[in-house]
């Protein structure tokens, strides 16, 4: 592209705090990006900003035309109003799918979202691409957040599956997750689902990255998931580890 049009797709991200997990999804991204060719810029903001700043980040990046993707990285400090912010983004640089439109359009059928949310997203390309059926299978989704659990089930409907979701206030969760074909879990609660919870056979999907204190690590912690891994992978018949699993599909599913 930038040989034959002098240009190259650029992509903003907005962070606002110092989470770990957060700060982790970022740099990874930004470093995708540069392997990949594309620009990246970034913002960075205060945990106490207003959000006003936020804002006005956010529409400086949507007059920008070299531009062309925002990311507000989630989550969002609580006095924010996330739902404000993210309607803010231009819905064509929307690339993560949290506009209302484009989550909108995922749950209709017949209608087709401009973007897919990419850690969604990158959970069912890694299931078509290890060849597990989706059509016509049970499958818990843990966890119904905007940024992961409900595009997520909404995603495998598309795809044929009989999907229930497991939340805070859902009763026996261990039964129900017992029946499942495919388990993905979004709730960033460590070691949540364990070996027990799981049928034998299951394919597991772990989307939790919860922080652990660790000072022989590089930045001082390390991630673990929502699965007991040690106990899991002696029941599923495919698992993806924390770190290593979802995370770089998320970020492929962004690139792409």
């Amino acid at each position: 592209m930038k040989e034959i049009i002098g240009e190259v797709p650029g992509l903003a991200v907005i962070l606002v705090g110092q989470r770990r997990d957060s700060q982790t999804y970022v740099r990874n991204k930004i470093k995708a990006c540069e392997e990949a060719g594309i620009k990246s810029l970034m913002t960075e903001l205060p945990e106490n900003c207003k959000e006003e700043e936020v804002i006005n980040a956010v529409s400086s990046f949507n007059e920008d035309p070299s531009i062309h993707g925002i990311l507000v990285q989630l989550p969002l400090p609580q006095h924010l109003d996330e739902e404000k912010i993210l309607n803010s983004v231009k819905l064509e640089k929307d690339v993560d799918g949290f506009h209302p439109l484009n989550m909108g359009n995922l749950a209709m059928r017949g209608k087709e979202p401009l973007f897919i949310s990419c850690t969604p997203k990158g959970c069912v390309e890694l299931l078509i691409r290890s060849g597990v059926e989706i059509m016509g299978k049970n499958a818990v989704v843990i966890g119904r957040s905007n940024i992961v659990g409900l595009p997520t089930s909404l995603l495998l409907q598309r795809h044929h599956a009989t999907v229930s979701i497991v939340n805070a206030f859902t009763k026996n969760p261990e039964q129900i997750t017992c029946e499942a074909d495919i388990v993905i879990a979004a709730t960033g609660v460590p070691n949540l689902v364990r070996g027990h919870w799981l049928k034998p056979g299951a394919v597991v999907i772990d989307v939790g990255t919860c922080p652990i204190e660790d000072p022989s690590s590089e930045f001082g912690y390390r991630l673990t998931g929502d699965v007991c891994y040690e106990e899991a992978v002696r029941v599923a018949s495919a698992i993806t580890p924390v770190p290593g699993g979802v995370g770089p599909m998320t970020i492929a599913m962004l690139l792409f």
